[in-house]
């Protein structure tokens, strides 16, 4: 390793390790960058309540970290990793019966009652057409694979749609509830546009590759993508925050896992007009506000099914959810929000004290709020299970600005990295066939102010990672079919012989 890295990585979130493990592996002198303490970004776990209870931070389950191309074939077991996967993926509570997203699709379908079969009938084609069509979702800019095109076409006659019109066409209420907790995920109102697809996507990888929860923390993620990094010749330096590209090695390709927003202004002068004007365009989200608590036992719901799942969306009907998504996007702060709920302990132990457990929700809220929704999302929990609050043995509150403090990419409590409608999904952070790179030459983005966009896939930086050994001219000759939407498999980088050595 020379004095001079060959690439700096500034941020050691997923993507940003994604992107170093990638470029170290093709045999680049790599040099990561973390402003906090620990690396990881939105995969930290951290003791928030109580000595001894787990709690991850952000990011805490993970299907798309096992449907993604640039995961799922690095020997991330080999360095600590395991996963686990609750008996169920998804429940949504109801005031009558739960409905729930089991692993198998017809069991799913089974217990929808008169909506099962419809909406059996819509995912088993896309079911049947894994993991082709959520490669291709992961590589939206790239030609798709000629086998995945017929799943393309119709994920993208449905999933263009608003979930909105697609509930229309599933009798009952459980299906229609289990859609509209799948599609808010997306962070966007249910009448707009392509949130029919966010649904599709999670509940097909419900049904193929579920929805597991890292053992002991979404922290055990980064910590094998530091160890394998770091086996492949990578560096990682903590503490190291950068505000400037002055503050990095002369002549070093940079990669930033950053939003818009701090590429400004790490990098305002060096960028022409033209693009600071397109980056200030860029849009932020809504925020979340999380609280985590420390419980002195399981959760009592009403319906004891739903402690099969691992993660519970509480919100009620269709028209709930909807309504509380819309008040949002409208800038108000829902009285029933829809709230996201964990409690991971249920199947990984390893947590919390013996017969002790922790548990995380959060709800939407509009960017930046300031409002507190603790008492709010209490209350929508215990309407499901009564009895909760008198299992609290304490809580962490965790607000948009609290998040932003945390991870300086949440821009007002936006964990996606940027409004995730139809127009960003693939105009991250501006429209072009390769916005991983900026107009100035050795600078490069990969957060998930990129496409693929939000979520622990790593594909944001490994995109990026393909992007730097093309700009560096370490991928002559490697051949660039296959793989991810055409892409060459990500474990199948092209190597470069590193600086000095005899090669």
């Amino acid at each position: 390793m020379s004095d001079r890295p060959d690439v700096v990585v500034v941020g050691a979130g997923p993507n940003g390790l994604v992107a170093a493990v990638t470029l170290a592996r093709a045999g680049l002198d790599v040099l990561v960058l973390e402003a906090a303490a620990t690396p990881g970004g939105g995969t930290r776990s951290e003791e928030l309540t109580l000595t001894g209870f787990v709690h991850d931070v952000c990011s805490a389950v993970h299907p798309l970290a096992l449907a993604s191309p640039a995961l799922r074939d690095l020997p991330l077991a080999e360095h600590g990793l395991a996963w686990v996967q609750p008996p169920a993926p998804v429940a949504h509570v109801l005031d009558g019966a739960s409905a729930f997203g089991e692993r198998s699709l017809a069991a799913t379908a089974e217990g929808l009652g008169e909506g099962g079969g419809r909406y059996r009938r819509l995912l088993a084609p896309l079911v049947e057409a894994e993991p082709h069509l959520s490669d291709a979702l992961l590589a939206p800019l790239a030609p798709p694979p000629l086998r995945s095109v017929p799943s393309l076409a119709r994920f993208g006659a449905l999933g263009l749609l608003p979930a909105a019109v697609l509930q229309r066409v599933l009798p009952g209420d459980a299906a229609p509830a289990l859609v509209a907790g799948l599609a808010a995920h997306s962070m966007l109102p249910l009448g707009a546009a392509s949130t029919a697809g966010y649904g599709l996507l999670l509940g097909v990888l419900a049904h193929t590759v579920g929805w597991p929860v890292a053992v002991g923390g979404s922290q055990r993620i980064a910590d094998a993508l530091v160890a394998l990094l770091v086996a492949c010749g990578g560096r990682l330096e903590c503490d190291r925050r950068v505000e400037s590209l002055d503050e990095l090695p002369a002549g070093a390709t940079v990669v930033l896992d950053v939003t818009p927003a701090q590429l400004l202004a790490m990098a305002s002068e060096r960028l022409p007009e033209g693009y600071r004007r397109r980056l200030r365009r860029y849009r932020y989200g809504p925020g979340v506000h999380k609280v985590d608590w420390a419980l002195d036992g399981p959760i009592p719901w009403a319906d004891p099914a739903v402690a099969r799942a691992g993660t519970v969306h509480v919100g009620g009907a269709f028209a709930e959810v909807a309504a509380a998504e819309a008040a949002v996007h409208d800038g108000r702060h829902p009285e029933r929000p829809f709230v996201l709920l964990s409690q991971p302990t249920l199947f990984d132990p390893s947590r919390a004290p013996a017969g002790r457990h922790t548990a995380w929700a959060y709800c939407h809220v509009p960017n930046g709020s300031t409002v507190d929704m603790t008492e709010r999302i209490e209350r929508q929990v215990e309407r499901f299970a009564p009895g909760f609050r008198d299992r609290i043995l304490a809580r962490h509150v965790m607000g948009p600005a609290a998040l932003q403090a945390h991870d300086a990419n949440y821009v007002g409590g936006d964990i996606n990295g940027g409004l995730a409608d139809l127009r960003q999904f693939v105009a991250r952070p501006v429209a072009g066939l390769h916005p991983w790179r900026t107009p100035v030459d050795g600078l490069f983005m990969c957060s998930s102010s990129t496409p693929p966009g939000g979520g622990v896939h790593g594909m944001c930086g490994w995109h990026a990672a393909r992007e730097v050994l093309v700009a560096l001219g370490a991928s002559s000759g490697s051949g660039t079919t296959g793989g991810a939407g055409g892409l060459s498999p990500p474990n199948a980088v092209p190597t470069r012989p590193r600086r000095g050595s005899s090669d």
